[in-house]
Formats: structure tokens, sequence, C-alpha cells
């Protein structure tokens, strides 16, 4: 398996997940958008949407309206709770994100190809010792990275159908975006586009806790 070091904290897999695993993935994501279909959130104050829909997975969901960025456990539209994460999500933080306590949150994107994501930094979580592990599948993405002031030097680079991309330590609040979708560049989505997964703790974990402890009940205590 192919590791890359980006910069200080960002570490890239092309290719960690191969294409039989890509498509077992994409049918659970299906089952997923089931049980909490995809919207669109809005920005803070001025409610304008995002370029992206987006859904989540697990025992918290990211959201954006008009109120401000939060987690929370129900959906915004249903009011009913994030389906579980799919297996083959939980296996890749075990393997990759050397973290001993689970993620509780997995941020959906779906990029059509002319959506974009500005330069943003991941800030609304309370645990910032856990690295973001994000998973790409589809279109490929030219993303960008750079530190934690905003303006400082940036590095681009391709994440394909199948990459995996972590930053963690000195780059966990680096700013990061994706300046565009290459349309057309993967078969794996049948009307194209590009689904982006984020894998994120989100509270502080109890001493406590292992992995195979229960988000749910963790969460509500805190």
């Amino acid at each position: 398996m192919t590791r890359l070091a980006i910069a200080p904290g960002v570490i890239h897999w092309p290719g960690y997940l191969p294409a039989e695993a890509q498509a077992a993935l994409v049918a659970d994501l299906r089952e997923v958008a089931r049980q909490a279909p995809f919207f669109s959130p809005r920005m803070p104050r001025t409610g304008k949407p995002f370029s992206v829909r987006m859904t989540n997975c697990g025992s918290l969901g990211w959201v954006s309206d008009e109120r401000g960025y939060r987690y929370q456990p129900l959906h915004p539209e249903t009011g009913l709770a994030w389906p579980p994460m799919p297996a083959l999500l939980t296996q890749a933080w075990r393997e990759l994100a050397d973290y001993p306590h689970p993620p509780e949150a997995c941020l959906v994107n779906f990029y059509e190809a002319s959506a974009k994501m500005g330069l943003h930094q991941d800030r609304d979580e309370q645990d910032f010792e856990a690295p973001v592990l994000s998973l790409s599948l589809g279109d490929t993405a030219m993303f960008r990275i750079g530190g934690t002031e905003r303006g400082g030097k940036t590095v681009s680079l391709k994440l394909a159908s199948g990459d995996v991309l972590l930053f963690g330590g000195e780059a966990r609040l680096a700013y990061h975006g994706i300046d565009r979708i290459l349309a057309g560049s993967s078969s794996l989505l049948p009307q194209g586009g590009r689904i982006n997964l984020t894998l994120r703790r989100v509270t502080r974990a109890f001493s406590s806790e292992v992995d195979t402890g229960s988000r749910e009940e963790n969460a509500l205590k805190q």
C-alpha cells in the first residue's frame, strides 16, 4: 500500500480502496442516502446554499444553516437519527487513523462537475487530537491544502477514486478545499460526480472508551 507524505501531518494513500471495495461502498452509501437523504446546507447569516449536497452517517452529523455550523444527532429535514457508518469506513479508520477511539461522524459530500469547496478549516469538533480521514469516490478532484493561517502557501494534488487522505497533528487545522472536479475521469458513479467522505471524532473520548464502545452513548454524555 503506497503511503505518500504530502506535508507534515498530511498523508495520501493512492488507490487504498480497490475497484470492488469502491463499488461496495457506493452500494452502502445508497442505503445511507435512503435513510438520510442528501440536503443542501446553507451558509450562516446569508443563507446562501453550498454548491455541494451532503448527508451524514454515524452518531453525529455536521450541518450548516442560518444558525451556524454544528454537529447534531438528527437529520435537519427528516428529524431522524443518522444511519450507522458502513463497515468499510470504520475499517479504514482503524487501519489508517492511528487514533485509539472511533469516529463519531462521517460527512458525505456530493460534488457535481461544477461544485467547489473554498479553503476552510475543520474546527467545529471538540477533539483536535484526532485526525480527519477523507475517502474519495468517483471523479478526480483537485484538492488544495495549506497551513493553519489563511493566505499561506498551499499544496495541490489530485484525489482519485479510491484514494484516502489524512491530515492531523500540526496539520489538523490546516486550511483545505476543492478547486475543481475533473468531470468524466471516473465511471464509478453512473451519473458522474464525486463523493467525498470525511471521518471525524467530534467529542473528547473518555479514557475507558474503546473502539467497540457505543458512540451514541458517549456522544450523549458530552
